[in-house]
Parts: C-alpha cells; structure tokens; sequence
C-alpha cells in the first residue's frame, strides 16, 4: 500500500499570526549539519540566508533536511521546540521562488521589497491558480513527498507565510502600503541597508534609523501585520521587542562562531587582540 501524508497546518505562520514573540538565528554558514545542531537549540525560527550567505537550492535543501532531522529526533509534544525554517532567497523572481518552494520551504522572505506592486506579484508568486503562478510540479518534488501528500495542493496557499523586506528609503516610504497586500504576513525590516541607503554607513544604530522604523513599524502593526528585524546587540533586540517587533532575529551563526572562539582564545591568552565581528 502506498503511503499517505496529510499536510501539517504551517504552526510558524500561525504563531506569528497571533503576535507570539518569536525570537531566531540567522545561519549564513550554508551547512546543513550546523543547521541541524542550531535547529535544537530552542529558537522559534532559523532563518537560511541565500541573500549573503553561500547557498544554492542544494545547500538549501541540505539545511532543510538537517533541521527535519532535529524535528524527529525530539518528543513530539515538544516540536514547536525546534526551530522553523525561513528561507531568505537572494531575489524574488517566480522561478527561484518556485524552486525553492518545491524544496519544501514554507516561510519565505524576499529583500529589498519597495512597493505594493512588487509585493503582489510576490504573493501571485507563492500561490498556485487562481490566486498565482506557481506551476504545477508539486507531486515531483520534496514540497508535497513527491505525490503522498495528496492534500498539498489543497492547502498550499493557506500554508505559505511571506515575508517582505523593506530596508530602503523608497521602502519606508510605501511600507503601509506593503503591508495591506493581501497575502503578505510580515514586514522584516533591514536595518543596515536602510543606514547605508539614509548615507549613515550602515549604522543600523543610527538615532534617525531608530526612529523611522520605530514609526514605520508601528504604522504596519496598526494595520495588523507583525514585524521583525535582525540585531547583532542583546540590549537592542530588548529594545525593538519592547516596542513591539515580535519577530526578532537576535543573532548569526558566523558572529557567535567568531565570538565563541575569540572569547576562548583570549582568556587563556589575554594578550591576543579580539576579532572583529559587525553586522
């Protein structure tokens, strides 16, 4: 008898949804077994960046498995314990978009989103028909286990969760607007690129930087979308969470690396100068 998989509601999306604080890691090592030990550390999300880090579709996929790895190995009352995937691709044309879908990814993020048309093509771009473009090759791909989740294509589109990047000048500008397209569950705000576009050298720091997402966040929450940003500083993901961002990457894995191992070296010999680690 052949196997049957029912498709799982995508919790993430759900929590995220709630306004649940939901705090991760950023991984740009492009490496599934790192991906895997990370997933089990009790993040809410791990996010798998193909905008700087390394990463093709097979990497991707790598780190993907690595992190359905850890999910199984754990007791399933405890799952929402392991990470959840987010994938951030380097650009949103459908064709990426559809390949990396077919990997099985379900929280997607695309950078640099500046209006609320490129919004909506994105949405049409995670969705099948009526609602989208996405082709039709599911049942020969990891998204549906080639064919034994019948009820994929059912609820495929309930279950994607996009994510939209606004770290741009022009982005600021239209984020409300962003954020009232239908289909788009997040704003992720890109701090660094946001200083560098405002001429502030990438100060993601920066008092004017602070205060024109501090406003623009707010006005995207009023509109019911939840948004999130990346920080390298604890004092500063405290801060943005108590101003209400519920989707905070708190950390990279290539920065706690270097920090880890210039930490170790330098107690047992003090007179090395530390590493330098920036955003």
């Amino acid at each position: 008898m052949a196997l049957r998989i029912t498709t799982t509601p995508n919790r993430f999306k759900q929590r995220l949804a709630a306004g649940e604080q939901l705090i991760g890691l950023w991984s740009v090592l492009g490496d599934g077994y790192a991906a895997e030990l990370l997933a089990g550390c009790g993040y809410d999300w791990l996010l798998i960046d193909g905008e700087h880090g390394p990463n093709d579709l097979r990497t991707v996929l790598a780190q993907m498995q690595g992190i359905a790895a850890a999910t199984l190995s754990i007791d399933p009352a405890l799952r929402d314990e392991v990470s959840q995937p987010v994938v951030r691709i380097s650009h949103g044309s459908p064709a990426l978009i559809k390949q990396v879908l077919e990997l099985g990814v379900r929280n997607l993020m695309v950078p640099m989103v500046e209006s609320a048309a490129e919004a909506r093509e994105l949405v049409r771009a995670v969705r099948y028909p009526p609602e989208g473009i996405r082709g039709m090759g599911a049942g020969l791909a990891r998204s549906a286990n080639w064919g034994r989740a019948t009820d994929y294509l059912t609820h495929a589109n309930e279950n994607i969760c996009l994510i939209v990047q606004v770290e741009s000048r022009a982005g600021i500008k239209e984020a409300t607007a962003i954020a009232e397209v239908d289909g788009v569950d997040s704003v992720f705000f890109g701090l660094a690129d946001l200083a560098g576009d405002m001429g502030l050298d990438g100060d993601m720091n920066h008092p004017e930087v602070v205060s024109v997402v501090k406003r623009t966040a707010a006005e995207v929450r009023a509109l019911g979308k939840p948004t999130g940003m990346l920080t390298l500083d604890p004092s500063q993901a405290e801060m943005w969470m108590a101003e209400g961002m519920t989707f905070c990457g708190v950390g990279v894995d290539t920065s706690l690396l270097i920090q880890g191992a210039d930490a170790l070296l330098q107690r047992l010999r003090p007179d090395t100068l530390p590493g330098h680690v920036s955003y």
